[in-house]
């Protein structure tokens, strides 16, 4: 394993570090690894203020300060799309490159369900009475080809439990407001990006990989023919596109 390469992983939503569980052993042969789950997401401490891309973004960078990573390789797929590219755009040259994708990003907003209702509705009174637990087992169902393990289920199931689900959702209303600054940037950003889609994704289309690949100036963009938790449904396909980016940058 070369010793040299670093990579920094980001946890998605509503899943947890875990979420790597099927990539892991393939990422390991090619990089030394650190996978996090955001503050509030999948078992991290909660904070008001850092739910928000942009806010996400700047801790994102104090991650990799606090790991002692240099210039790490950042994979920020779902929510760590938008935080992974306000990070870079905000910290040049921090990092070596970014993976994302399957996560908010298109002007004007391109969501499907039901991520379109979480980032839209007015009243968030159905989601406090919602079940936490009913909520990520649905999410957990969808995940087509893919047996999640039991160690894996339990640690997504406990890590929104409770009212933690409700609370995260101030993260993706903020989309509406920041996703235009951040496409004011993207032209800007000189970190080379890979954005990987699901062909199939319902919840986060694949116009937001293809606008992303439009407005960066150095990116490479692969479509995979799964749903939207590409790095579970299509593991070998998912990482070998990344192992391929990190060889070639």
């Amino acid at each position: 394993m070369p010793l040299d390469r670093e990579a920094l992983l980001l946890s998605p939503w509503p899943e947890s570090l875990y979420a790597y569980d099927a990539t892991w052993s393939t990422l390991a042969r090619h990089a030394r690894l650190i996978a996090v789950d955001l503050p509030g997401f999948g078992q991290s401490e909660l904070r008001e203020d850092l739910l928000s891309p942009t806010a996400m973004g700047d801790f994102i960078v104090r991650i990799a300060d606090a790991f002692g990573l240099v210039r790490p390789h950042v994979v920020g797929p779902d929510i760590g799309t938008p935080a992974a590219l306000f990070a870079a755009a905000r910290h040049p040259n921090r990092f070596q490159t970014l993976v994302v994708g399957a996560g908010g990003a298109a002007v004007p907003l391109k969501l499907g369900s039901p991520l379109e209702d979480w980032v839209l509705d007015e009243d968030l009174s159905p989601y406090r009475a919602m079940s936490a637990k009913a909520a990520v087992t649905a999410a957990i169902n969808n995940i087509n080809g893919y047996e999640v393990p039991d160690i894996v289920r339990e640690d997504y199931l406990a890590s929104y439990a409770g009212q933690r689900f409700v609370a995260q959702l101030p993260y993706v209303r903020a989309y509406p407001t920041e996703l235009p600054v951040l496409g004011e940037l993207l032209p800007t950003l000189d970190t080379p990006v890979q954005i990987i889609a699901g062909r199939n994704d319902a919840v986060v289309p694949p116009e937001n990989a293809e606008y992303l690949h439009r407005h960066l100036p150095d990116s490479k963009l692969d479509i995979i023919d799964v749903g939207h938790f590409a790095w579970e449904e299509g593991a070998e396909a998912y990482a070998d596109v990344i192992t391929r980016w990190w060889e070639a940058n």
